[in-house]
C-alpha cells in the first residue's frame, strides 16, 4: 500500500520501482485525482484500461472497485509477484488496506506513506489538511521521506525527531525523486498490520480541468499557477508551448516544473484545490489570457 499527501512523489516512487523491478512482476492499482503518468519508456502497449510495462509489469485503475481489481489480478497467468496499490493523495491508507484484506488470496506487506520532507511538518499543522497528513503517518510501517534533498542537515536531523514523534516504530527511508531501490522497500515489513475503516477525505478537495491553446507560455503557467491567489495546491497535465512541442506540467504547493513530453498525451491540466477555494473563474481567465498574449506576440512577429 503506498499513500501520501498530493505532491509527496508517490508516482515518482511508483515508476522508479517498475523501472528496477528486476524481474519481479510487479502490478500497479491506482484510483486517484487526474492520470496517473508512467513513464513513457516503460509502456509496452495500452488497452482497455490496462498498461502493459516493460519486464512483464502491469498498471491499471481501480476505480471504486478495488475487490474487483484485485481479483482479476489474481485470475492471471501468471499473477503478479506482487501488487503496489497507489492511493489517492487525500486517502487514508488503513482503510484500504482492509478493504483489500477482505478479499481472499491477499495479505498486505505494509503501508508505505510518502512525505514531502520539506513540507510535511507545515502541512501537518494546516488546520484543512493536518488531520489528514497525519492520519496516513499514523497508518504508516514504511515512511520515504521524499525530496530530502531539499533539506540542510539540521532540518533533516529535525524531522526525523519528528517522525519518530508521530509514526514511533515505523521504518524511514530517505529519497530524492522516489530513487528508493525496491529490495529496500517491497516486503521489509515482518507484521504488517491489519488497517482499519475510515471516512475518505476526497469531500475536502475540488477539481477543474483546463486546456491551454497551442502556444501556451507553459513556464508562465506553471509559475503563476503555483504563485497566484488561485486556490491552486497541485496541478499537473499537458500543454504545447510556443515552439509547438508538449510539455508536462507539475506545481506542488508554491513550487512547479515544467519538462518535455511526447506526444501521445492529450493537452489538458486538472487543478486541485479546498472546496469552496479553488478559484475556477480566474483559472479559465488566466488560461484565455495567457493565449491572447501568445496570439499578440505572435502577431508583433
Amino acid at each position: 500500500m503506498i499513500g501520501g499527501y498530493l505532491g509527496a512523489g508517490k508516482t515518482t516512487l511508483v515508476n522508479h520501482l517498475l523501472r528496477h523491478a528486476a524481474g519481479r512482476r510487479l502490478a500497479v492499482l491506482v484510483n486517484e485525482f487526474g492520470e496517473l503518468a508512467i513513464d513513457e519508456d516503460l509502456i509496452e502497449a495500452e488497452e482497455d484500461g490496462l498498461i502493459s510495462i516493460a519486464g512483464g509489469c502491469i498498471c491499471c485503475s481501480f476505480g471504486n472497485d478495488l475487490i474487483g481489481a484485485l481479483h482479476d489480478l489474481a485470475a492471471m497467468s501468471p499473477p503478479p509477484d506482487q501488487i503496489m496499490i497507489e492511493s489517492s493523495g487525500v486517502a487514508i491508507p488503513g482503510a484500504i488496506v482492509s478493504t483489500m484484506l477482505l478479499t481472499a488470496n491477499f495479505r498486505s506487506d505494509g503501508v508505505v506513506v510518502v512525505i514531502d520532507a520539506e513540507t510535511v511538518q507545515r502541512n501537518a499543522r494546516d488546520d484543512y489538511i493536518g488531520d489528514t497528513i497525519t492520519r496516513q503517518l499514523a497508518d504508516s510501517e514504511v515512511i520515504v521521506a521524499n525530496k530530502i534533498d531539499l533539506l540542510d542537515e539540521a532540518a533533516r536531523e529535525a524531522l526525523m525527531v519528528w517522525i519518530a514523534s508521530v509514526a514511533p516504530g515505523a521504518i524511514v527511508i530517505t529519497a530524492t525523486r522516489g530513487e528508493v531501490a525496491p529490495d529496500a522497500l517491497l516486503g521489509v515489513v515482518s507484521n504488517p498490520g491489519p488497517g482499519h475503516p475510515s471516512d475518505h477525505s476526497d469531500q475536502l478537495f475540488e477539481s477543474m480541468v483546463v486546456s491551454p491553446r497551442p502556444g501556451c507560455d507553459v513556464a508562465v503557467l506553471a509559475e503563476r499557477l503555483a504563485l497566484g491567489p488561485y486556490g491552486v495546491i497541485r496541478t499537473k497535465g499537458y500543454a504545447r508551448g510556443p515552439d509547438g512541442t508538449l510539455k508536462l506540467l507539475h506545481t506542488v504547493g508554491q513550487r512547479w516544473e515544467v519538462t518535455p513530453a511526447t506526444d501521445n498525451h492529450d493537452v489538458g491540466i486538472i487543478c486541485l484545490g479546498f472546496r469552496g477555494s479553488l478559484d475556477k473563474s480566474a483559472i479559465a481567465g488566466l488560461v484565455v489570457h495567457l493565449a491572447k498574449t501568445t496570439e499578440h506576440r505572435v502577431n508583433l512577429t
